[in-house]
Parts: structure tokens; C-alpha cells; sequence
């Protein structure tokens, strides 16, 4: 398939481009700006002018809900609702049934994946088996099978000293490990941040200390052992801060943050509304803002839709029974722009937290418009609105964002130069 986009205004935050151009897309690659190579020919030609042109965005933790959960999701529905967030690449977390922690379930994951065709799909192994923070997975053999990183979810390492020896074995093979920084014990029963709100509404609380004080001694083991680390779902401030020192010092520290969290805080819980349930929990003003500024700054390089979709049941429970997770994948790029709609952010920065920032991270091939790269590009058109939920491909309606108007609107996802999905 050869293609030719007309007229967009593509932005490149890994080369800095931002320009008009025309791009010309043969065999599943970027062939050519502006001029056609010898011989070329169009199957189809995609009128852009007044879009703009993105990598692909680059989704680093997309519930997939399969294998295991199919009253939730699958991957065919859950891949189609990210690209019709503008997502062309995603990474899944391991908590499948059975767990992913064998090259069996990675295969499975990655061929359904290819047939559904919607996204890329890149597999974040168990760290140990079946989650249990006790026996370590088989990490070579599952890198070997496709995972591009491995963690452990919440669920804790038996001890301190299972999680040095981890992280030493994961170092010894350069393999990444992702972290989510919160101390089991600290969390414990808890269901919002620790804070005003939650003491008004009678809920359990989970003190900023919980990801602080597990931040910290992940951090000193990252440290000690060499490993290379990414952190997801950083939720405060002073998180954000540790962050910035670690990366200050030369660690190999990256960090996301979810969408939400930038958007949302604590306050939210206010009418005890199960759809702001989620784990960690949102916390205050002054922690939104301190996550926005390492944003900004680029302390936190990637921000990831965390999405994770639930059946409705789910949610229909008193608030500390139901289950924590928002499903919101196919938002991600709507909800990214009310951060330049507000402000916080300009464009180009903007899409580079959501591309070649988290590809980055993750070490993807992906997150870049260049001459030889894959085509995955996002055509969207800034000026346009977006009403969540008129059309809804999640199985997931855990959603609180459904019935906004939001800005901007996906108008095609390309992935290796084919249509995935159109407005």
C-alpha cells in the first residue's frame, strides 16, 4: 500500500520538525517529505490540510483484559478503542489470567494483537511468577518472547532482599523494570489519598508517604544494582521531586504519570462516585500541579492513559467495594489537549510526552516521523471537539470523562501506513 498525506502540519518532537509537509508512505515505512520518490505511485492519498501530523502516540500501560477477563475486555475491542485515541503503539501489563509470566501468554497476547491489526502491541512481562514476589519469572525467555519490560504491578516482593536480587538478575541482561511505587503496608485498606476529603467522606486513606517511602528504597536499589528503571504512575509532588533529584544524579530513571491524574484530584471523590476510584489514588491540587510541572520539565517523560476497563457490575457497588480503574484509552489524545487548551503546555511539548518520550522509556521502536521509520502517525485536528462517549469502543464505560466535550479529534491512526482507524 503507498499512500501520500496532503498538506498536514507535522510535528516531529524527536527531530524538532514542525512544518507543512506532504509525507509519502510506501511498504509500511515513511518513504519521503514533500517529494515523491522515483516511481512512486498512490493507492490512496489522504487530504490533511488544516490536520496535524504525530508519531503515533505511545500508550505505555493499556489493560488488555486478555487472556482471563473477557467480561471486561479483549484485545481486539481494547486495541481499537486506543487507536481511536490516536494510539498506535501500547504496552500491557501482565495482570492477565494466568498471569503473564511465560512466553506461552506473551505469544497469545502478541498474536491476537496482529490479527485484530489495530495497534502495535508490546507485552510488560511478570516480574516473578504469578505475581507472587517470590520465585523471579523466567525474564530471558519471556524477553526473548516479545516483553519489552518487566514488573510487578502493586503486588509487593516478598522482601527487600528478593527485590535486590531482582533487580541485579534484571540488570545482568540490561532489562528494564518498571516499578509502582506504594508501600503495601502503607496502602493498606485504603481507598483515597490520606487528606481532608477523604477524612470528610469517611473514607480510608493512603498517605503520600506510601509512595514516597517505597519510591525512596526502590530508588537506593536502583542505585545499588545499575538496573534501569521506569516508574509508573507517579502521583505526587514530592514523588515528582525524588524523581527529578534521582535523574540529577545520573540514574537511569524515567517516569509516567496517567492522564487523569493531571486533570483530576481528591475532590472528585465528593459524590462518592465509584468512576474516580482508582489505585493509587488522585490526590490534591498541589500534587496535580507538582506532576504538571515535571511534565513540563520533562522529569516525567511520558503520560500513559492507564487504562483499565470494567465490566459494569464493577462499578455499581458502595464506593470501597467497587473495582479501582478508569477506562479511557480512547480519549488519551482529547484528554492530553485540554492541557494545551489550558495553557499548561504548548503543543510540541505536549506530543512529545505522549510519543518519543514514553518510546524512550520503554526503549520502542516507535515515537518518530523520519525517513525509514515505521508510518505510525496520528493525523488530528486541533481545532475540532470530541464528545465522549457518541460512539464507545472500550468494553470499559467506566469512564468519567463520558458526555464532556473535549478538544480535538482524531480524525486517522495509521499503523505501518495502513488505516486503523477514521473518524
Amino acid at each position: 500500500m503507498r499512500s501520500r498525506i496532503l498538506g498536514a502540519r507535522v510535528i516531529d518532537p524527536a527531530s524538532g520538525l514542525d512544518q507543512v509537509r506532504d509525507l509519502y508512505l510506501d511498504g509500511g515505512k515513511l518513504a519521503a517529505f514533500d517529494q515523491a520518490p522515483a516511481g512512486f505511485v498512490a493507492d490512496q492519498d489522504i487530504d490533511a490540510r488544516g490536520l496535524i501530523a504525530s508519531p503515533g502516540l505511545v500508550d505505555l500501560s493499556v489493560a488488555l483484559r486478555e487472556p482471563g477477563y473477557s467480561r471486561k475486555g479483549n484485545i481486539a475491542s481494547e486495541t481499537l478503542a486506543a487507536a481511536a485515541g490516536g494510539v498506535t503503539s501500547l504496552c500491557c501489563p501482565p495482570l492477565t489470567k494466568p498471569v503473564l509470566d511465560t512466553p506461552a501468554v506473551a505469544e497469545l497476547i502478541l498474536d491476537r494483537a496482529q490479527e485484530a491489526g489495530h495497534t502495535k502491541v508490546f507485552p510488560i512481562g511478570a516480574l516473578t511468577k504469578n505475581l507472587a514476589g517470590e520465585q523471579l519469572a523466567e525474564l530471558v525467555a519471556l524477553r526473548d518472547a516479545g516483553c519489552v519490560a518487566f514488573g510487578n504491578g502493586l503486588a509487593p516482593l516478598a522482601g527487600n532482599r528478593n527485590l535486590r536480587r531482582a533487580l541485579e538478575y534484571a540488570a545482568t541482561f540490561d532489562l528494564t523494570v518498571v516499578f509502582h511505587a506504594q508501600d503495601a503496608d502503607l496502602a493498606a485498606g485504603g481507598l483515597a489519598h490520606e487528606g481532608a476529603t477523604a477524612s470528610f467522606l469517611g473514607l480510608a486513606g493512603i498517605p503520600e508517604t506510601a509512595e514516597t517511602v517505597a519510591l525512596a528504597r526502590d530508588l537506593l536499589l536502583v542505585e545499588q544494582s545499575g538496573v534501569r528503571a521506569h516508574f509508573s504512575q507517579i502521583t505526587s509532588a514530592r514523588g515528582a521531586e525524588m524523581i527529578a533529584s534521582a535523574q540529577a544524579r545520573g540514574l537511569p530513571v524515567t517516569a509516567d504519570v496517567a492522564m487523569y491524574q493531571l486533570i483530576l484530584t481528591d475532590e472528585a471523590l465528593l459524590g462518592f462516585s465509584s468512576l474516580y476510584h482508582v489505585q493509587p489514588p488522585l490526590r490534591t491540587a498541589f500534587d496535580r500541579d507538582g506532576l504538571r510541572q515535571a511534565v513540563k520539565a520533562g522529569v516525567i517523560g511520558a503520560i500513559a492513559s492507564h487504562h483499565q476497563p470494567h465490566e459494569a457490575d464493577a462499578k455499581l457497588a458502595p464506593f470501597g467495594a467497587t473495582e479501582p480503574g478508569i477506562s479511557s484509552a480512547e480519549l488519551l489524545l482529547p484528554l492530553a489537549l485540554t492541557l494545551v487548551q489550558d495553557g499548561l503546555l504548548d503543543l510540541p511539548t505536549l506530543l512529545a510526552r505522549l510519543t518519543n518520550g514514553p518510546a524512550k522509556a520503554l526503549r520502542l521502536p516507535a515515537g518518530r516521523l523520519a525517513v525509514g521509520a515505521p508510518a505510525d502517525i496520528t493525523l488530528f485536528d486541533a481545532a475540532g471537539q470530541t464528545l465522549a462517549g457518541e460512539t464507545w469502543r472500550s468494553k470499559g464505560g467506566n469512564c468519567p470523562f463520558i458526555g464532556h466535550c473535549l478538544p480535538g479529534q482524531v480524525r486517522y491512526t495509521l499503523v505501518d501506513g495502513r488505516i486503523s482507524y477514521q473518524s
